[in-house]
């Protein structure tokens, strides 16, 4: 067992690894996909600023002239550019023609102007940036916005703020520096280096990002692979532990009831002995009437303890059915228990024990089942003379608190030791003693007793210190009935 639960745990810490791996895996794609298109997004940020440059130098006439004329073949109107101030005499711009542009224009509108500066810089100069590409359309023209996309650089701020965004729409909520030091930043994870230059790929303005700890993205997207699969092995374990302990327990109950076998057939096998040799004797030898009733004495005297045995373990056996019914009648404790000690007074006086009893509130009456309880409370002074030993005194008291009638059994014997004190009320267990009982037992009577006292709704516990003696305690509810006053199952 222990081995597929060894498996089990494996396996889950395996696909826990292998689920890490993927989502890193989709990490690291997602993060370079999101720099891609906020460098692209940052991009056209700074192309839009270039062309808005562009279309405020076309339209300063200090610096290009825009004509327009109908001289052509088609007779549609041709826009004409040039520089306003040549480099050198002769040198020509450029002429063409707009398709959507209808109009007969003989001489430049302002009109006109605006729709061939809005085209020109729109169309023609933003594609010209995406592929990379300047054209000198005229010389100045060309110098100067060569300068410009030469001195256009990456905006940090912007690209953060877009990069973040990016980040956001996939889910990925994770710090991160944009270029950071390597020397002084040792990133867990980095994105790939991505140009980021308007004329990619002749210039050049690398930037990447580094992740320092992406933890509570990865925990976000495996919290609930991870709580299953915790669940799973805590699941499993304790399922495990708790086959494990019922597997102890069953093992020591198994040795509890191998002790009391043993010990139960060596205490059947004297008596019927004992029987047989006096039965034989009888039998076989012409006995004078005064031996004949020396062995009968002995066979009654055996026969008892026989009887002894068996009623104890069919209370055993009572104690185990739930369905045994009690027989309930209003039961006066001060007279019961009374009785009791006067039954025992017998037992009491041979084996030099005092038995006291103290009743603090008088009558106390409840609904019970007499005889059950009788023998019940009977096992506990049975036990108290048995172990207390010659010249100990046993106190048994009889009070109410909190709704309850307490009782009391306590003497001055050896009392129980700590580690022992939890086991007593387990069948067949008896306190170890080395290999001899000096009390004859069969470690029944005091699960007895508490499967009793239980049955009245009441409990029973113990108060023991080694040396000082032991005490035990019935608690059972002043006011108990059932919709049956007869029985209750």
């Amino acid at each position: 067992m222990s081995v597929c639960v060894t498996g089990i745990t494996c396996l889950q810490l395996y696909w826990n690894y292998q689920n890490y791996k993927v989502t890193v895996k989709t990490f690291k794609h997602d993060i370079n996909e999101a720099l891609d298109k906020a460098v692209n997004r940052e991009i056209d940020q700074r192309e839009q600023h270039i062309v808005a440059r562009f279309k405020g130098w076309l339209a300063d006439t200090s610096f290009v002239t825009i004509t327009c004329n109908i001289e052509n073949r088609d007779s549609s109107t041709v826009f004409h550019l040039n520089d306003a101030h040549p480099y050198s005499k002769g040198q020509k711009g450029i002429s063409l023609g707009l398709t959507d542009f209808k109009e007969k224009v003989r001489k430049i509108t302002p009109k006109a102007k605006a729709i061939f500066i809005n085209y020109f810089g729109d169309t023609i100069v933003k594609r010209d940036l995406k592929i990379g590409t300047i054209y000198f359309y005229t010389q100045r023209l060309g110098d100067s916005l060569s300068k410009a996309c030469s001195a256009s650089r990456y905006n940090f701020a912007a690209l953060n703020k877009a990069y973040k965004e990016e980040l956001l729409i996939l889910g990925i909520d994770a710090s991160f520096k944009l270029n950071p030091h390597r020397a002084g930043n040792q990133a867990l994870f980095s994105t790939r280096t991505i140009n980021a230059g308007i004329q990619r790929p002749h210039q050049k303005d690398f930037v990447f990002a580094g992740f320092q700890s992406p933890g509570s993205y990865f925990l976000k997207e495996m919290k609930w692979l991870l709580i299953s699969s915790f669940l799973l092995i805590g699941i499993t374990i304790f399922c495990y532990a708790y086959t494990v302990k019922t597997l102890l327990s069953q093992q020591k109950l198994a040795e509890l009831k191998n002790d009391f076998v043993n010990n139960m057939t060596h205490e059947l096998k004297t008596p019927v002995a004992t029987i047989n040799i006096a039965a034989e004797a009888i039998q076989d030898f012409n006995l004078s009437k005064t031996s004949v009733d020396e062995y009968l004495g002995i066979i009654r005297y055996q026969a008892g303890n026989l009887t002894n045995l068996i009623d104890q373990i069919l209370k055993s056996v009572v104690s185990e059915q739930e369905s045994v019914s009690l027989n309930l009648s209003k039961v006066d404790f001060d007279r019961l228990i009374n009785g009791i000690v006067q039954e025992y007074k017998p037992q009491s006086d041979a084996a030099n024990v005092t038995v006291n009893y103290l009743n603090k509130d008088g009558i106390l009456q409840t609904m019970a089942d007499e005889q059950l309880l009788k023998n019940a409370i009977a096992n506990l002074l049975d036990n108290a003379i048995k172990y207390g030993g010659s010249g100990s005194v046993i106190n048994i008291g009889q009070h109410i608190e909190n709704g309850s009638i307490i009782i009391t059994v306590n003497d001055n014997g050896p009392g129980i030791p700590a580690q022992y004190q939890d086991k007593v009320f387990d069948r067949f267990f008896r306190v170890p003693s080395g290999d001899v009982h000096n009390v004859k037992g069969y470690g029944l009577g005091l699960s007895y007793a508490k499967s009793i006292i239980e049955k009245h709704r009441g409990t029973l516990s113990l108060i023991s210190k080694e040396g000082r003696g032991t005490e035990f305690i019935i608690s059972i509810p002043l006011i108990y009935h059932e919709t049956s006053q007869s029985s209750v199952a």
